[in-house]
């Protein structure tokens, strides 16, 4: 039986959080993957990559998992009634609701995080808590049918776990192999505990306007759930 893996694609999404996941899946046995949005027309990834759906939310069909990848453009998303209703109505018969990096804070808007331990990027993990998760700091956090990566690149090891859970552990090995996906940065900053203090501060004032904007969509969609 074929599996049907949905990403949500839409305007400014990070885009590695979305084709690294996809790699994987794509490259896993009876599998078909789709790139969802509300019309077929390309748009633009957050770093102006274009990408293009292929199936539209009316044409979509029954997703054995759905995904969110995050971007620069999740904070529409949280106010998009349309794309919440989407995501519901996909996640009540999906057997594996998910998401990578900032993505998690569209299935909060969504209600789905309510009681339920996830993840984010480190920079905007704060938000998680307002809209009723369990925050926790994990490259992969699964909770139930409920699976979300942290930060981009994290969205490789999100989706090598669930590959393991969708085909078994050793098909998921051999995915990993084809992808040699082996990594050894050449700089040992890619984590909160690893990052000199100086480039955590750097990245957090970057990131805060950003924070900031989100903080206050975070709070109007946290006073309706």
């Amino acid at each position: 039986m074929t599996l049907h893996i949905g990403f949500l694609l839409f305007p400014r999404v990070q885009q590695l959080d979305l084709t690294g996941p996809h790699d994987v899946f794509a490259s896993l046995p009876d599998v078909t993957v789709h790139l969802v949005w509300k019309d077929l027309a390309p748009l633009k990834a957050s770093s102006g990559l274009t990408l293009t759906p292929d199936t539209t939310f009316d044409s979509c069909p029954a997703l054995d998992v759905i995904c969110i990848p995050g971007g620069a453009g999740v904070g529409d998303l949280m106010e998009d009634a349309e794309t919440l209703g989407f995501i519901r109505r996909q996640a009540g018969n999906a057997r594996f609701v998910t998401s990578v990096c900032t993505g998690a804070l569209v299935l909060g808007a969504a209600g789905l995080l309510r009681g339920r331990r996830a993840t984010t990027h480190w920079a905007f993990h704060e938000l998680l808590g307002p809209l009723g998760a369990i925050p926790v700091h994990e490259r992969v956090v699964r909770d139930g049918n409920l699976m979300t990566g942290g930060g981009i690149t994290a969205g490789i090891d999100f989706a090598l776990t669930l590959a393991s859970e969708l085909v078994g552990k050793e098909e998921a090995q051999a995915v990993q192999l084809e992808l040699e996906y082996a990594p050894a940065p050449p700089l040992d900053a890619g984590s909160l505990d690893s990052a000199p203090k100086s480039i955590v501060e750097l990245v957090r004032q970057r990131s805060a306007g950003s924070l900031a904007r989100r903080a206050e969509i975070v709070a109007r969609v946290a006073s309706s759930l």
